[in-house]
């Protein structure tokens, strides 16, 4: 684990469901990052930092994600 972290990113549907958006490895300086963003571009998509959690259990790191609205 010392080349990075697995990191799991979940979006937030307006229901409250939960969906995953995709799972992989990420640097330490990309972890360490996130102490100074709230915003993530993922697959083209703009999503607001909610929450995050790290699970012990597994060795990763969860991030809660909702999708920023865009008007065209």
């Amino acid at each position: 684990m010392e080349n990075g972290m697995g990191v799991i990113l979940f979006e937030k549907k307006p229901d409250g469901e939960l969906q995953m958006i995709e799972e992989r490895i990420w640097s330490m300086n990309m972890v360490a990052a996130l102490e100074h963003v709230n915003y993530l571009v993922v697959g083209g998509r703009e999503f607001e930092t909610v929450e995050g959690r790290l699970n012990v259990d597994e060795g990763k790191l969860e991030l809660l994600l909702v999708p920023m609205r865009h008007e065209e």
